[in-house]
């Protein structure tokens, strides 16, 4: 099981049980489309499972604060990530510690060269994070807004 510490958190790889779950159990119908295409790229690839499944973050205290994903590894080198965190478990550095611990585990996995990611315009809160774990716009737009890139040092 590939697990990501940090001082306050656990971010834990998903098994496909634990993603078939999450689909079944989630009420949002485009949360539950994003995680069955997330469950998909992880069948189809199970070799690059950790690229596409669900990543779980969890305070140390066993407390579910929210999930990230990677959304595939692409040949030029660069991961996107997504994250959410619980809405009463924000505003408490959740988000930016599993950010900036997940983006540095992806650039040190081998053929990874940059870490991208997208937020919407008014998304101030994200894009704080983003900027927080040293993300840098690319001046680019994306399917749900700016993009912003964290480049390996």
């Amino acid at each position: 099981m590939t697990v990501i510490e940090t001082d306050r958190l656990t971010i834990t790889l998903s098994t496909r049980e634990q993603m078939e779950a999450l689909i079944d159990g989630e009420p949002d119908e485009e949360m539950k489309t994003a995680y069955g295409e997330m469950l998909d790229g992880c069948l189809r690839c199970p070799e690059q499972w950790e690229w596409y499944a669900v990543w779980m973050i969890d305070r140390k205290d066993g407390v579910h604060v929210g999930d990230l994903c990677f959304k595939g590894l692409n040949p030029d080198g660069s991961v996107e990530i997504g994250y959410g965190v619980a809405e009463e478990q924000q505003n408490r550095g959740y988000a930016s510690e599993a950010v900036a611990a997940a983006a540095a585990w992806a650039l040190s996995r081998p053929g990874v060269k940059c870490v991208e990611a997208e937020t919407e315009p008014d998304n101030l809160a994200s894009r704080r994070v983003l900027e927080k774990c040293g993300f840098l716009p690319t001046g680019v737009m994306g399917e749900e807004g700016p993009r912003f890139r964290l480049n390996q040092k």
